[in-house]
């Protein structure tokens, strides 16, 4: 049969937002599947610190990116080249979600949340793209979008509501425009997942650590699975669409959620 149909070995990926939570739980995954993997944070110290730390046949580094600055795209395909020599796979992870009701809303906060989360991924997606169809070989794209693309969790996140149902449009819209050049592109909707980045909002809630604890709990219970999801729980569906085991995937979403649209 030869090679496994999950086997990225020496393929080049970049992973926004990758420094922490599902996007670090991506690297640790593409690592030791063999990829290489530029790390790119807007907190480029820890994105060093998270590249040192990996295991596994594959290297990383990390690199100070904001994906909704202009040269962001160029900028991150310049350095997979320079460093690794290909852009194989791109996981646009990068993603901000604060908590605020519309009505309160500055209009300067919604369009920072769309500029990263939507326009940001498009642009990055656009340089990944071209640099992929120019090799020859096809190459692979993978959004991070969320269960609140398809229905709304709660109230105060209509910008990241806004910006996901977006991002899931536009991985239908783009992955008909470059099928043709052997480039998929699929979506993934997390549902609730622990990590440093989910906490943040509550922390800042001014709720006793208690209180969070019971919150989380109450969340969890309403999951038919009994628990909130692990960086992994994403990180491993991301290393499927990543592989030629989803070579005949492109448009898609897979809802990776514990079942908790089910109830």
């Amino acid at each position: 049969m030869g090679k496994s149909p999950f086997d990225i070995a020496d393929k080049t990926a970049i992973v926004t937002g990758g420094a922490m939570g599902i996007g670090f739980g991506i690297v640790r995954r593409f690592t030791e599947a063999g990829a290489n993997v530029l790390i790119a944070d807007l907190d480029g110290d820890r994105a060093e610190s998270k590249a040192a730390s990996v295991e596994g046949p594959g290297k990383a580094i990390g690199l100070t990116v904001d994906v909704s600055a202009e040269d962001a795209g160029r900028r991150l395909v310049d350095e997979a080249i320079a460093s690794f020599g290909s852009v194989d796979i791109l996981v646009n992870n990068a993603g901000i979600y604060p908590m605020q009701p519309m009505l309160d809303l500055p209009r300067e906060s919604w369009q920072r949340v769309i500029d990263i989360n939507l326009t940001g991924l498009a642009f990055v997606s656009k340089a990944a793209a071209n640099q992929m169809i120019e090799q020859g070989s096809g190459g692979k794209i993978i959004n991070i979008a969320s269960i609140d693309a398809l229905h709304p969790s709660m109230v105060g996140l209509a910008a990241y509501d806004s910006s996901k149902g977006g991002v899931l449009m536009f991985t239908r819209a783009f992955a008909l425009e470059v099928a043709p050049h052997g480039v998929t592109v699929n979506a993934i909707a997390p549902g609730g997942i622990s990590t440093e980045g989910t906490a943040a909002p509550l922390q800042g809630s001014g709720m006793t650590e208690e209180q969070m604890r019971a919150m989380t709990e109450q969340f969890a219970a309403a999951i038919p699975l009994r628990r909130m999801g692990e960086p992994d729980d994403i990180a491993k569906v991301t290393l499927f669409l990543a592989s030629p085991a989803s070579d005949y995937m492109t448009g898609e979403l897979i809802v990776v959620d514990g079942g908790v649209l089910l109830s």
